[in-house]
Formats: C-alpha cells, sequence, structure tokens
C-alpha cells in the first residue's frame, strides 16, 4: 500500500525543502521506500530530493500538463514505493489568475489527487498569528485538505508555547532553529545538490532532527492510501534522436527527470558528456542537448576548453544540436560574466548574452514552433516556463525559433535562434505537443 502527501507553506523561504528532504531522510531511515516530487518548474530542489530518495524527482504542474500527464508522473513514483511526498512550489495557492484547477498552483495538485498538505509555517518573527494564517488557509479551499502543521524555525520555549496555543490542532512537529541546518542560495535558487560536500552526513543529520522534532508516526498515519488511477496520455517530449549526446556537469544540469525517463522507455540512448572537463559530445551519438544550468559562472573555463570547442562544431556540421536556456547561452557567439568580461563561446548561434546586464524573467510559456526540428514539427505547441538573469545584447543574424505566449495569452512575440542544424532558447519545456490556448 502506497500513501501519499504534500508538503507546502503560505510562502517560499518557509522551509519546505528542508523539512521535504528530513521526512524522506527519516522515513527511509525506518526502511521506508520513499519517492518524491515537486510541483512547478523547479529543477533544484527535484536534484535534493533524489541524492536523499536515491530515485529520481519528477515534476508536476497543472498549467503545462494535462491531467494524464500528471497522473502518470504521480503513477510512476508511487509504482516504486511506500511512500510519496510531494514538495509544493511557492506558496500553497499561488498560481495563474485562471480557473482552478489550471493555475500551476500546488493546491490544483492536492485538490486533484485528494493528496492532504502537510503545512510548514515560518514561525520567525511572529507568535498567535501563526493561527491565524492556518485558519485562514484551512478554509480557502474546501477541497484542499490541511491535515497538519509543522512550526519551523522557532526560537525558544516560550515562543513554543505562543505558537502552539493559538493553534486549534496540536502542530506534527517544531523545528527548532538551527543555524547549522541550512540550504544556502544564490541566484535561481538553492546551491546545487552537487556543488554541496557531504550529502550523506547533512541528510543524517536531518533525520536526526526529524526523529527528534517531528512526529513521524502521525505524519505517516495522516498521508493518504494512493488509489491508481488510469492515465491515458503522457504526452511527454519526444525523444529528440535514439542516440542523445547529453551534456551533464556543474554549468549544465537543469533538465527534467520526467523528460529522461520517457526519452529512455522510447528506447533512446543518453550519452553523458562534461565540457567543463572539455569532453567532446560522443561521436556516434545523433542529436545533442546542451541543458540549462550556470554557464555564467564557468564561461572562462567552457571559453578554454578547446576540444569541447572542437567537437561541438564537429557534431554540429552533420546533426542536430539544441540548447536551453544556459546551453542557449553557450551555443551563442558571446557571452559577458558578472564582471563585465566577455568569453568567446561556440559561436553556432549568432546572439550575444550578458550576466552583467542581469534582469529577471520568470513565467509560464507557450511556445510555438516556427520551424521542423528536434523539438517537433513546425506549428506544435509546447509549454514550459523561463527563469533566467541573463539578457541577449545582440539577437545576431538568425531566424527565430518560436513564437511565444506567456501562462495568461500574451503575445510575447518571436523568441529563440535557429540557423541549420542548430538551434536554442531561453524557453524550457515541461510537456510535449498539445494543442494551443487559443484553438
Amino acid at each position: 500500500m502506497t500513501r501519499m502527501l504534500m508538503v507546502a507553506a503560505p510562502r517560499s523561504g518557509s522551509g519546505k525543502t528542508t523539512l521535504t528532504l528530513s521526512l524522506i531522510a527519516a522515513f527511509r531511515r525506518r526502511g521506508l521506500k520513499v519517492r518524491a516530487l515537486k510541483t512547478g518548474p523547479d529543477y533544484i530542489d527535484p536534484a535534493f530530493h533524489q541524492e536523499a530518495s536515491g530515485a529520481p524527482c519528477a515534476n508536476l504542474d497543472s498549467w503545462a500538463m494535462t491531467r494524464d500527464q500528471m497522473a502518470a508522473g504521480l503513477a510512476q513514483a508511487a509504482e516504486e514505493a511506500d511512500l510519496v511526498i510531494v514538495e509544493s512550489s511557492m506558496g500553497l495557492f499561488d498560481g495563474l489568475p485562471l480557473e482552478d484547477g489550471a493555475r500551476g498552483a500546488a493546491s490544483d495538485i492536492a485538490s486533484l489527487f485528494a493528496m492532504p498538505v502537510l503545512l510548514v509555517l515560518d514561525a520567525s518573527g511572529q507568535g498567535q498569528t501563526v493561527g491565524a494564517i492556518v485558519q485562514g488557509m484551512t478554509g480557502w479551499m474546501p477541497d484542499v485538505r490541511i491535515a497538519g502543521t509543522v512550526l519551523n524555525n522557532i526560537a525558544s520555549d516560550r515562543h513554543e508555547r505562543l505558537c502552539r496555543a493559538a493553534l486549534r490542532h496540536p502542530p506534527m512537529g517544531v523545528f527548532r532553529r538551527d543555524r547549522g541546518i541550512v540550504l544556502p542560495e544564490r541566484h535561481l535558487g538553492l546551491v546545487q545538490a552537487r556543488e554541496r560536500g557531504d550529502l550523506a552526513g547533512f541528510f543524517a543529520a536531518l533525520a536526526d532532527k526529524a526523529e527528534a522534532e517531528l512526529d513521524l508516526d502521525a505524519i505517516l498515519a495522516m498521508a493518504a492510501v494512493y488509489r491508481p488511477a488510469a492515465p491515458q496520455d503522457r504526452a511527454t517530449l519526444r525523444p529528440p534522436g535514439q542516440v542523445i549526446a547529453l551534456a551533464d556537469d556543474a554549468a549544465f544540469s537543469f533538465l527534467y527527470a520526467h523528460h529522461t525517463r520517457t526519452w529512455r522507455e522510447a528506447g533512446a540512448e543518453i550519452l553523458t558528456f562534461s565540457p567543463l572537463a572539455d569532453e567532446a559530445p560522443p561521436e556516434h551519438a545523433n542529436c545533442c542537448w546542451l541543458p540549462g544550468g550556470y554557464p555564467e559562472l564557468h564561461a572562462a573555463a567552457l571559453a578554454a576548453a578547446s576540444r569541447f570547442r572542437a567537437g561541438m562544431t564537429r557534431f554540429a556540421e552533420t546533426r542536430p544540436v539544441h540548447g536551453e536556456c544556459g546551453g542557449y547561452m553557450v551555443l551563442g557567439a558571446g557571452l559577458e560574466d558578472a564582471s563585465g568580461a566577455t568569453h568567446p563561446m561556440l559561436g553556432l548561434l549568432s546572439h550575444r548574452t550578458s550576466f552583467a546586464r542581469r534582469r529577471m524573467v520568470l513565467g509560464y510559456r507557450e511556445a510555438r514552433l516556427c520551424h521542423d526540428g528536434l523539438l517537433g514539427a513546425a506549428g506544435q505547441v509546447l509549454r514550459g516556463h523561463e527563469f533566467h538573469y541573463a539578457s541577449v545584447t545582440d539577437r545576431g543574424s538568425d531566424e527565430a525559433l518560436v513564437t511565444l505566449r506567456d501562462g495568461e495569452g500574451q503575445d510575447l512575440g518571436e523568441a529563440g535562434s535557429r540557423r541549420g542544424l542548430v538551434s536554442g532558447t531561453f524557453f524550457h519545456m515541461l510537456s510535449g505537443p498539445r494543442p494551443s490556448s487559443d484553438t
């Protein structure tokens, strides 16, 4: 029997990821098979979930995905688990101002799958107000069940008494403030899991904290029994090729686990290589994919990676190459880093980008393909998102790859670049081809 629950909060920065990782580590220590999922388009939290659970963490998104696609993702996790923990993005009810059920909000998913919510409350700087927050959120959407709470960042016994007294039901745990358990942040989110040392020790410390400060038996009891549906449509992104050369290192790490899983299920072979280790794409691959990541932090190393650069140039002469976000930046002619220094990139596309002239771009996107290519046929529509601080300082002379709309249907114009067999865009795909919002 598989159980499921969602960890959510009133806002970002409340401690959802710390609580989720603590639960994964503690329940695994007790012998349970735990799988994690993440709502929304985040890449970084799922990488921590994967390290903690020992299994890939897929994303669920009610705006970008159909009900069947989300059901398939949940079913995949539940097949391999005693407990599925879904971590919410942002605040529980935060999403687009659209019809409930398709807003990109975590509450859409909790409602759709009758998933009980464990609400974590950052109590720093407040006391009895936590009670008002819980009461308000509990009544906001009747079909979203907040089944328990955890108080976070409790500073003292008195602070705990004040907060407890304001809650109608006792919390299922109280996380005391602990400066030794920190998830460092930078632009785009947390510092990546692969860049942290001693993750095993970190997860062990979280499991210890969970055992000491949470009622794990009560939390497991509140989790609902998963009742599988029969999804008819998985429609994730089709494999771009049968043998895919995939860049994978600290500069190129943003690729959804549900994409790589379905590519492999469709029979594709994925061969990873590291541009930062000056590796060229494997010669026997028939396409190359440069994911997003942090090339702006490694621009000098990428510019000096002669084998990588020469190998990419050879590869692109005969086989298709695509870059998403950071990968798109590296495909261009040059990248200006935060200090203002400009580094030559691959030059397979003609645009130039800058991280020194920062401008945050964030939001859901619907992309209509302008040409046939690795992503699909001309006219097909993909859903995903953009999240970057880099800006295009020179669009170059290449053709546009897509036309974009935002999550509310507003036209954003042409975007991305295409030249010969090479394409790229800041747009990250979450789900495969689907009807456009205007059809």
